[in-house]
């Protein structure tokens, strides 16, 4: 196939194709087997920039400088001061040094483990994973820029006796995606914030 296309190729440069009708008719010989990758390529593309896609980029703060409560508990904190990186500053500031534009309160984080699903012999077969988080953010001053808001999110794993340790670190693995998409959402709350002053 490709000795065919190469041979295709050169006779139509040694003939000096002129004209876009004689280019097609020597194109003919040409595999369509050969073109499917660049065709599915450009319909691909197409396609996505046609529905509105386009690549999340880095998302834009209205606060310069941002702190996270509490500090040293939970994981969505942690994470979240992580991901903020070095916007973070501690709420209580020395004397003479600037507070931090935003405050996010993680109000509460909990997690549950539940039995959804047991087998006729009364045995356990599905565990629900429960995170819910609440938080609010905040000014200085006290001006609330979002309210306290909820967020909860659930995973399903099924339970084998079998495979007791792999369950488990399925589950770690559950855990820290609710978490790691927890944050993504405050962050995106985060993103949409417009002004400093309500």
């Amino acid at each position: 196939m490709l000795q065919t296309t190469r041979s295709t190729l050169a006779a139509l440069v040694a003939r000096g194709v002129r004209t876009c009708g004689g280019a097609l008719d020597a194109l003919r010989n040409v595999s369509v087997f050969a073109c499917l990758p660049v065709l599915a390529l450009a319909l691909s593309a197409t396609l996505l920039q046609g529905c509105g896609f386009a690549l999340r980029g880095a998302p834009n703060y209205v606060f310069d400088t941002v702190a996270v409560t509490p500090e040293r508990s939970g994981g969505v904190a942690a994470e979240l001061a992580r991901l903020l990186g070095s916007r973070v500053r501690p709420v209580v500031t020395s004397e003479g040094g600037t507070p931090p534009d935003a405050i996010v309160e993680v109000l509460n984080e909990s997690r549950q483990k539940v039995v959804v699903g047991v087998n006729a012999a009364g045995l356990v077969r599905e565990f629900e994973l429960r995170l819910a988080v609440r938080f609010l953010v905040r000014t200085p001053k006290g001006a609330v820029l979002i309210e306290p808001t909820d967020i909860l999110l659930e995973r399903n794993v099924s339970f084998n006796e079998a495979t007791v340790l792999s369950k488990e670190t399925e589950e770690v693995m559950l855990n820290r995606d609710m978490q790691t998409d927890a944050v993504q959402q405050i962050v995106r709350r985060l993103a949409a914030i417009k002004s400093l002053t309500h």
